[in-house]
């Protein structure tokens, strides 16, 4: 799996403060349907593309990391997202985390690495070279 994510960036435990932690954008159970989450957030890293996720319905599941917008999540396995938006106001979606970095993929699938900031965007504000997670307001 590598170096796993410092635990700052998650929630510490159920129930736990939320604030400034990673938001989910969308996550699809196996056999279920698309949820398009505001509430939804990382709680732990299980791999290096695993992590335990905190849902809608206040339940916590293992998903898998795709780097893929919302509507084209596949419903053979659970799966999630993890929007970013770049410094161009492009969006893209996070294929892996580093503790510092991402690696992404864009809708017309350009990928490419940034260094990320948790926070909530406004446009124009992102520094450059850099991109924005949206984290999960309580």
């Amino acid at each position: 799996m590598g170096r796993p994510i410092k635990k700052s960036k998650f929630v510490s435990s159920f129930g736990g403060t939320t604030a400034a932690k990673i938001a989910v954008t969308g996550y699809r159970p196996t056999g279920g349907s698309l949820v398009s989450s505001t509430t939804s957030y990382i709680v732990s890293q299980r791999g290096s593309k695993l992590f335990k996720i905190h849902l809608e319905d206040s339940t916590e599941a293992v998903y898998e990391l795709k780097a893929v917008a919302p509507a084209s999540l596949a419903n053979t396995s659970n799966q999630f997202c993890v929007q970013i938006t770049l410094d161009d106001s492009t969006v893209a979606y996070v294929e892996k985390f580093y503790n510092n970095t991402v690696h992404y993929v864009t809708a017309a699938g350009d990928a490419g690495s940034v260094p990320y900031t948790l926070g909530t965007d406004i446009a124009g504000s992102i520094a450059a070279g850099k991109g924005n997670i949206d984290i999960v307001s309580e």
